[in-house]
């Protein structure tokens, strides 16, 4: 991509902004950055996520190739969920936009009530 035009037409550049504009992507994606979990551990993890969203979230990652899913038999059979290769390489724009995140947060809450009061 070597002008503004090409960056705006390049659906590749819009698939990986779409991965990440979905909060709940980047949440799972971080939660599952320490090796494989177990749905319900993951849950927990994350907090504030509901089963189906998690469930879905959690396809969606499968679905574009960041998360492999392990079924093992046994009694109980259970469930794992890792992340590939592919998925670990967004753990490093995932951790550069929290530290923009915490390094800015307050500036956005600012602007934010600022703009609320002036409309």
């Amino acid at each position: 991509m070597t002008t503004d035009q090409a960056f705006l037409a390049d659906c590749r550049a819009r698939l990986a902004f779409d991965l990440l504009a979905n909060t709940w992507n980047a949440v799972a994606l971080w939660a599952l950055r320490h090796g494989p979990v177990r749905h319900g551990e993951l849950k927990e993890r994350i907090g504030g996520i509901s089963q189906k969203v998690l469930t879905e979230t959690l396809r969606r990652l499968e679905f574009n190739g960041l998360v492999e899913r392990h079924a093992y038999e046994g009694s109980p059979p259970r469930v794992e969920y890792e992340l590939t290769e592919l998925g670990r390489t967004l753990l490093a724009p995932i951790d550069a936009v929290g530290a923009w995140a915490f390094e800015h947060g307050d500036e956005v809450m600012r602007a934010q009530e600022r703009y609320t009061r002036e409309r």
